[in-house]
C-alpha cells in the first residue's frame, strides 16, 4: 500500500497546514483548509458548534468507525500590556517557556491585523544583565517585543493590540534528506495523514469496510478536543505523533502504536489489530508507552463517549519543541491506516 500513496499530495497539503496559524481557540483557518480538501476529494463535511470538523466516507457497512486528529496547535495569548511596550504572554498548550525563546511570532488582534514580533526574556542580553543566562524561563519571565514603535502600553493599544489576542509562532517548516522540521508536526502531521488516507481511498477506488468519520479537532492541546463525538462511533483511532525518548522505541520513520498513555491502556482488540497488520505489511512500526501523555482518544474516553479506541501517529523528536520526522513514517502511518480501515 506504501508505493500507492499520493506523496507528493501528502506533502503539499501537510505544508500548507503547517503555513497557517491555528493555536488553540484560533483554529477556524486551518478547519477551513480541511473543508477545502474535502471538497476537492468530494467528501462529505460539517462541522460542529464547537468547530470540530468532520468528514465523513460511506463504508460497506453500518457500523462506523471514527478516526481523529487535530489542527490545533502550541501558541500563547496577551495575558497583559506592559508600560515598556512588551507584551506578557500566557501559554497554550503544554511547552517549556526555554523552547520558544527568540522564536518569531505573529499576534493576531480581533480586528484582523497582524502585528510581528520576538519573544525574549526580560533580561535578554548577556551585555547588560548579569542573569541573563541563569533567569528561570517561566512565563513571568518571558515577552514579547513587537516590530512596531511602540515604548509604552498606549502605544501598544494604538495598533489594535489587546489583552487576549493570539500569538502565534512561525513554524520554521523545512524539508532536508527526507527529514521535515517543523513547529507544529503535532498533530498537522496527522492530519495530513488522514487527507492522505483519504486522496488514497478516492483515487484508488477504495471503500472502507465500515463507514468513516473523519473528526478533525481544534482544542486537543488543551484536552477538550474530542470530548464529543458523534453518538454513532463506537470504535475510535487516534491519529497524533508519536514521541521519541528514553526507554522508547519509536523513531522518526516509524509508525507509533501507542498501548497505553495517560488516560491508561488503549483497546487491546484494536491495538493487537494494529500490530498484526503492520507486521503482516512489513512496515516499520514501535509500540510504546506514553505516561505524559494524552490524546483526543482520551479526551473521548474521559468525556464519557461509550466507544473503544487506539492511539497510532508518524515518531516525531523533541514533541512540543522543534520538531522533527522523516517522510517514511507519514508513508508508514497511511500505509497502516489504509489497512485498518479494509481489513
Amino acid at each position: 500500500m506504501k508505493n500507492r500513496i499520493n506523496q507528493a499530495y501528502v506533502k503539499t497539503v501537510l505544508e500548507d497546514l503547517l503555513a497557517i496559524p491555528s493555536p488553540t481557540g484560533y483554529a477556524h483557518r486551518a478547519i477551513g483548509k480541511v473543508r477545502e480538501e474535502a471538497e476537492k476529494l468530494g467528501v462529505a463535511f460539517e462541522t460542529t458548534p464547537k468547530g470540530m470538523g468532520i468528514l465523513t466516507v460511506p463504508g460497506k457497512g453500518e457500523e462506523v468507525l471514527g478516526l481523529t486528529g487535530h489542527v490545533d496547535t502550541l501558541g500563547a495569548m496577551v495575558r497583559s500590556i506592559k508600560s515598556n511596550g512588551r507584551l506578557r504572554l500566557t501559554s497554550l498548550g503544554g511547552f517549556m517557556m526555554n523552547s520558544i525563546e527568540g522564536e518569531y511570532v505573529q499576534v493576531h488582534t480581533r480586528e484582523g491585523k497582524v502585528v510581528t514580533g520576538t519573544i525574549l526574556t526580560k533580561h535578554p542580553s548577556v551585555h547588560v544583565y548579569a542573569d541573563a543566562r541563569d533567569q528561570k524561563r517561566e512565563e513571568a519571565n518571558m515577552e514579547v517585543r513587537l516590530d512596531a514603535d511602540v515604548s509604552s502600553r498606549e502605544d501598544v493599544q494604538k495598533l489594535g493590540i489587546r489583552v487576549g489576542d493570539i500569538i502565534s509562532f512561525n513554524p520554521r517548516t523545512e524539508w532536508q534528506n527526507g527529514y521535515l522540521k517543523s513547529r507544529h508536526l503535532d498533530d498537522k502531521a496527522g492530519v495530513a495523514c488522514l487527507l492522505g488516507l483519504l486522496e488514497l481511498l478516492k483515487r484508488e477506488g477504495l471503500t472502507p469496510q465500515k463507514t468513516l468519520k473523519v473528526c478533525i479537532t481544534t482544542y486537543e492541546e488543551v484536552g477538550h478536543g474530542a470530548s464529543y463525538m458523534p453518538e454513532e462511533i463506537r470504535e475510535l483511532l487516534a491519529v497524533d505523533m508519536g514521541a521519541m525518548g528514553d526507554d522508547l522505541s519509536c523513531t522518526e520513520k516509524d509508525v507509533s502504536i501507542c498501548a497505553k498513555d495517560s488516560s491508561g491502556p488503549y483497546d487491546y482488540e484494536m491495538t493487537s489489530k494494529l500490530i498484526r497488520l503492520a507486521e503482516r505489511d512489513g512496515l516499520s512500526f514501535a509500540v510504546d508507552i506514553y505516561p505524559s501523555y494524552s490524546s483526543d482518544a482520551s479526551a473521548a474516553l474521559r468525556g464519557g463517549s461509550n466507544l473503544r479506541a487506539a492511539l497510532i501517529g508518524p515518531g516525531v523528536h523533541a514533541s512540543h519543541s522543534m520538531e522533527r520526522t522523516h517522510e517514511e513514517a507519514l508513508w508508514n502511518t497511511i500505509a497502516l491506516l489504509a489497512a485498518y480501515i479494509t481489513e
